[in-house]
């Protein structure tokens, strides 16, 4: 029913890559002129080799003596050839950092968009910590090797072909060696590098775990400290951050090696060149300068090599990130819009209400049994109802279906005769409005939290809604009114008080249906009158469908359902089903006993 994200994609490094870059094709926007200019500052850089071997042959060691305008007019052009390509590597530098920007752009905005529209089952299966290190920490790994390593990696190659021609042009017989050399490095290279990319990915996924356990502890602060819960609380933090210490450690130790590994080629490369090179020198196969710039050249070409081990560690960090970054983009979307949505029927002039029929809905919650089977409900345009039952009945998963946070394994939920797996989301969204039961603030004012919606609605609307409410009188005693601060999450307002606010930013909405999940039951008398004096403003002339936990809200309704273990097992009003003597007469019952 609900899909899970994988740790990671299954993609090989090359495919990963790619389809990287096909996910922010920004990236590569203008690659050609940026290799054009790469070329330039590469080749910028075998000047210094071909300066040293004319100077030594032909000016140095000129049959006449020394040349030296010969050697004023060399350097000269080799100083021109060096700034010439310390500006191209500038150039490169920039386009690269503003291409790489703009893809990384491309690619947060994505995969937040993709994380935005997965179910609320498919988050609820995450750590949020977990979540938010797809989008910050793992694009990070990606913008640090495409801006740094990609960018050594562009030059590098580059230098290590140019190298490898201009060795071919002095010594064919040496470039053979160097080549020969490194055989053994190129050959192992691979699978080095799937060793290490898979203790790159674990490094990640242990990144997740420890953000989430220290997201949770940070959110949980209160509870945490009311039950004398903060030893338990470090340890699980200490080891959290000590197993990603761990795989930390053992991923920089592949590096490690690989690194040694290349030094050590590097320098058997650089002693055969000078042992075959004296000897082709000494036969008169080679001049003093062709070995000294095929000495610099090995250089050039020991360089990327050496490089390519701190390379290949960016490199399988980023591609670590990128596969759990295209894990989350492949996990499928199952509440999405129609391909050709239908258009609701028209709100009658002077009507805000819609009517909602639920035909043969079943449910089942991923690897679980069926909570809801067979509901079949019609519910009349205005009708107010109260859905009751146990916990556990299932009428919190026909509130959510309602509001099309997920959809039903089977059968339909109708909104005006429109099965809501056929609306678009946008018009599903303005027409339905859920008010959870713990009201969500965003940091800001509580004028600002009221307007915030589908719909953008100015100061004056904010308080002609909180006037139609009756609230006025609320937002008077507080220290800023309209602009008192709510902090993070509402926390300076009480729980009261944050569902207020979430009561007039749904009134704000104006939408057909409102689903509620009601929250009186933590508030003190006065706020649970502002509560239900607002809501019965809210609920005027539109239909609405309240999860009830307290049967008082089942007596004001015009409608009661009674769910019981997946089942409607009564609907009708209050009156109703108590002289039947049912379900919900036993249910008032124990609750009137409880209640005196």
């Amino acid at each position: 029913m609900s899909s899970t994200i994988s740790a990671s994609s299954d993609l090989g490094v090359l495919a990963t890559v790619r389809r990287g870059l096909q996910l922010s094709p920004a990236m590569v926007q203008g690659i050609g002129w940026t290799l054009a200019l790469a070329v330039v500052a590469t080749a910028g850089r075998v000047v210094v080799p071909i300066v040293i071997q004319q100077v030594t042959d032909n000016a140095i060691m000129a049959d006449g003596g020394p040349d030296v305008p010969l050697v004023v007019r060399t350097v000269l052009l080799a100083l021109a050839g060096v700034l010439l390509a310390g500006v191209a590597t500038s150039a490169v530098n920039i386009r690269l950092f503003r291409a790489s920007e703009r893809g990384l752009a491309q690619l947060r905005v994505r995969t937040f968009r993709h994380v935005h529209d997965l179910s609320v089952l498919t988050q609820n299966a995450e750590r949020r910590g977990s979540l938010v290190s797809r989008v910050t920490s793992d694009v990070d790994t990606v913008s640090r090797f495409v801006q740094f390593g990609g960018l050594q990696l562009v030059l590098n190659v580059g230098q290590l072909l140019v190298a490898t021609v201009a060795m071919v042009v002095y010594s064919p017989v040496l470039a053979l060696v160097v080549w020969l050399c490194f055989a053994p490095m190129f050959v192992l290279a691979p699978r080095a590098q799937k060793v290490i990319s898979r203790a790159y990915g674990a490094v990640r996924v242990k990144v997740g775990v420890m953000l989430g356990a220290i997201s949770e502890s940070i959110v949980g602060a209160e509870t945490i400290r009311a039950y004398g819960a903060s030893g338990r609380t470090q340890r699980r933090i200490d080891d959290a951050v000590q197993d990603h210490r761990a795989d930390a450690i053992k991923a920089q130790t592949f590096t490690a090696v690989a690194f040694s590994t290349g030094m050590a080629f590097s320098g058997l490369a650089l002693a055969a060149t000078v042992v075959v090179g004296t000897l082709l020198a000494l036969d008169g196969h080679l001049s003093l300068g062709r070995l000294l710039a095929f000495l610099f050249l090995v250089q050039m070409f020991t360089g990327p090599v050496q490089n390519a081990t701190e390379m290949l560690n960016e490199l399988q960090n980023a591609v670590a990130g990128w596969r759990r970054v295209i894990a989350v983009l492949d996990t499928p979307l199952e509440v999405t819009d129609p391909a050709q949505g239908r258009a609701a029927a028209p709100r009658a002039a002077g009507h805000r209400a819609a009517a909602v029929e639920y035909d043969g809905v079943r449910f089942a919650y991923p690897g679980g049994p069926e909570v809801l089977h067979g509901i079949d409900l019609h519910i009349p345009a205005g009708t107010s109802v109260a859905m009751v039952g146990e916990t556990g009945s299932g009428k919190t998963t026909l509130g959510k279906l309602l509001a099309r946070l997920m959809d039903p394994t089977a059968g339909r939920v109708l909104l005006d005769g429109t099965d809501l797996r056929e609306l678009p989301l946008a018009t599903l969204r303005s027409r339905v409005v859920l008010v959870p039961q713990e009201g969500f603030l965003f940091d800001g004012t509580i004028a600002e939290n009221i307007a915030y919606g589908r719909l953008t609605h100015d100061r004056a609307e904010v308080e002609a809604a909180v006037a139609e409410l009756g609230l006025t009188d609320w937002l008077a005693t507080l220290p800023d009114g309209p602009d008192t601060h709510v902090g993070q999450r509402g926390e300076s307002l009480s729980a009261g008080e944050r569902q207020l606010v979430a009561i007039a930013r749904a009134y704000l909405a104006d939408a057909d249906l409102l689903v509620l999940d009601e929250a009186t039951s933590a508030v003190d008398p006065a706020t649970e009158g502002r509560i239900s004096a607002a809501l019965a403003r809210l609920q005027a002339g539109r239909t609405s469908v309240a999860i009830a936990h307290r049967l008082s809200t089942a007596e004001a309704a015009d409608l009661v359902v009674v769910v019981d273990a997946g089942h409607v097992v009564e609907v009708g009003t209050h009156r109703e089903l108590v002289a039947r003597g049912g379900v919900y007469a036993r249910m008032y019952a124990s609750w009137v006993r409880q209640a005196h």
